[in-house]
């Protein structure tokens, strides 16, 4: 009756959709990537970065959608590094990838220590505040789930209904499609492979950073170095288990977000005190294996994914 009681509560549900939005914006930016043909195993330390730039931007004095911006910029500043070694210099994208997390996360320390000597606490800032709609938040659960969150969260929703509509119902999307798909037709028509690789890599990147940000801005209002948590290397396992479909992929997120959730309640619970608390913590992520194991098996891999172009080759 406890778990029952849990999925039926509105809180639950809300906290859901929390936990959910960074994760949202940073599997977008993945699929995007992906979709053009390149793996971003950078991911990891472009939200890091992502959430430092936007919460430092904030903390001297910026607007808050300044600091997303700068979040942003951020991402994108290291997907061209990433964009740029692994398109026209063909290197390794698994390499690249890493040297990428390592290189974002290395240098936020830097940042952080140079900009912030004396701390030992992080400093506050002022972060988003809920923005409940009017009329809608009023519906039983759903209306506290989804229409009385965080301005970042509705731009997580909006985000995706905005990457399905370019990827599938524009001629840019179409080229995106294709060129992760079969490079050499792209070629043919006369378009650029490289700018359309680097090109995605770049905003995909840039959503990342916003991914980030939403850490420092949204969900808490501080930045410490634990915080991302390995969130980057879920997306890239939600980018499988959603097909590479921007829908599906958002589905996942949320299912992953519940999990997260529910296993914070439980251990609140008469459950938590006989069984141990690791137990919990591993749950959303044996739960998403198994559904990764299970909706994977149907997924089509873009064909040219991680597969190097070389301009005028067959």
């Amino acid at each position: 009756m406890e778990i029952l009681d849990i999925l039926i509560s509105a809180s639950f549900w809300a906290a859901a959709v929390r936990i959910a939005s960074p994760l949202i914006f940073a599997t977008l930016g993945e699929l995007i990537c992906e979709r053009a043909g390149v793996l971003n195993l950078g991911i990891e330390g472009i939200m890091v970065v992502g959430a430092f730039a936007g919460w430092m931007a904030v903390y001297s004095g910026a607007d808050l959608w300044v600091g997303v911006g700068m979040a942003m910029a951020a991402g994108m500043l290291f997907g061209l590094l990433h964009a740029i070694l692994s398109v026209p210099f063909g290197l390794s994208q698994h390499v690249v990838g890493l040297g990428i997390t390592l290189l974002a996360t290395a240098s936020t320390y830097f940042a952080y220590r140079v900009a912030l000597p004396q701390v030992t606490n992080p400093p506050r800032i002022e972060a988003f505040k809920e923005l409940p709609i009017p009329v809608l938040s009023d519906i039983p659960i759903v209306g506290q789930a989804l229409f009385a969150q965080t301005p970042l969260t509705y731009l997580a929703f909006v985000t995706a209904a905005v990457v399905a509509f370019v990827l599938y119902r524009t001629p840019l999307g179409l080229a995106v499609r294709a060129v992760g798909e079969n490079p050499h037709s792209v070629e043919a028509q006369g378009l650029s492979v490289t700018a359309l690789r680097m090109g995605a890599v770049v905003v995909g990147s840039g959503l990342m950073g916003v991914g980030g940000a939403f850490l420092t801005m949204s969900a808490f209002n501080s930045f410490f170095f634990e915080m991302v948590n390995g969130r980057g290397w879920i997306c890239i396992a939600l980018v499988v288990f959603g097909a590479w479909k921007p829908g599906k992929a958002l589905l996942g997120a949320l299912l992953f977000a519940a999990f997260d959730a529910l296993q914070i309640r439980l251990q609140q619970t008469s459950l938590g005190a006989d069984i141990p608390y690791q137990i919990f913590l591993m749950m959303p992520y044996l739960l998403s294996i198994l559904a990764l194991v299970v909706m994977s098996r149907r997924a089509e891999v873009p064909a040219a994914l991680m597969v190097p172009f070389n301009r005028g080759e067959r």
